[in-house]
């Protein structure tokens, strides 16, 4: 099931989860929902009649990523951030194996459905997009709209030196790789100091299974007719933006794709988020 770190090593990242959540801008609640597939935190904020907003967060990041983001999101939203099945953080993966796309659909159906929640808008980040993008074409008539922030593998593929650099930097001591990794791909540490605190507590804890990523089909995807907001960070070391950008024109010509400025993969949606926020609050609104 992955690597596991010691009782103490476990207390230490979930110290560091719960820190970042202390600093939300926003009461939010903790609620863990059963699915075949285990159980699934999500962390629940804004007004009970506010309109479903699911977030789904890149790999080894969780639901706590989107500090910077629920303070304006969960002014008209009910949000719904999700820590990822199978990945870093509070949900527990107990249940029915992961094996592949399929599952992971289902798991957000079963999701979905714990929480009442017949239609959402969905927002997601690398990984998360990804899901979020599988998700939107296999049940559109459940989401009302689809923002994707820095998507990989989802209109075009992964740049090989980032995966290169992954494997290299995997090689690194533990303790080493979270920082070095997001100091590669950002060229500098996290800004604010307990999500870099709560990166580094990344390198001991426990993750079950993360799936490849296929691409979606060409056919699927020019098909998809939920409003999609597509964002991406011109200077990823993800995947080339510009190739992505023109890729998802093409595939999805109904969607709005959009280049943030300075923007690097990782630092998506953490650093200087006031542009991502108002993109988002007007895409939604």
């Amino acid at each position: 099931m992955g690597r596991r770190g010691s009782t103490s090593d476990e207390a230490a990242f979930h110290a560091a989860y719960d820190e970042v959540l202390r600093g939300w801008p926003v009461e939010v609640s903790g609620r863990d929902v059963p699915t075949p597939y285990g159980s699934t935190r999500v962390n629940v904020c804004g007004p009970e009649d506010g309109t479903p907003l699911v977030l789904l967060p890149g790999g080894g990041t969780t639901s706590a990523v989107w500090f910077a983001n629920v303070g304006e999101l969960a002014a008209a939203h009910r949000v719904y951030a999700v820590d990822l099945i199978g990945d870093y953080g509070r949900s527990v993966h107990d249940g029915a194996p992961l094996r592949g796309t399929g599952d992971l659909t289902a798991w957000l159906d079963a999701l979905l459905d714990g929480l009442g929640l017949d239609r959402v808008r969905l927002c997601g980040h690398s990984y998360g997009a990804w899901i979020a993008l599988r998700y939107a074409l296999h049940a559109p008539r459940r989401v009302d709209g689809l923002a994707l922030l820095d998507p990989v593998q989802c209109f075009a593929r992964m740049s090989g030196r980032y995966l290169l650099h992954a494997v290299l930097t995997s090689l690194k001591p533990a303790a080493e790789r979270p920082r070095a990794f997001h100091r590669w791909e950002t060229g500098g540490d996290p800004e604010d100091p307990v999500w870099r605190a709560f990166l580094d507590s990344t390198a001991v804890a426990k993750r079950s299974k993360v799936l490849p990523m296929p691409r979606p089909g060409k056919d699927a995807l020019r098909a998809c007719s939920v409003p999609a907001l597509v964002c991406l960070a011109d200077r990823s070391r993800a995947h080339d933006a510009p190739r992505v950008a023109a890729a998802a024109r093409r595939l999805m010509p109904g969607a709005q794709v959009v280049t943030l400025p300075g923007a690097s993969h990782h630092s998506v949606p953490t650093e200087r988020p006031a542009g991502l926020n108002r993109l988002l609050v007007d895409f939604f609104a």
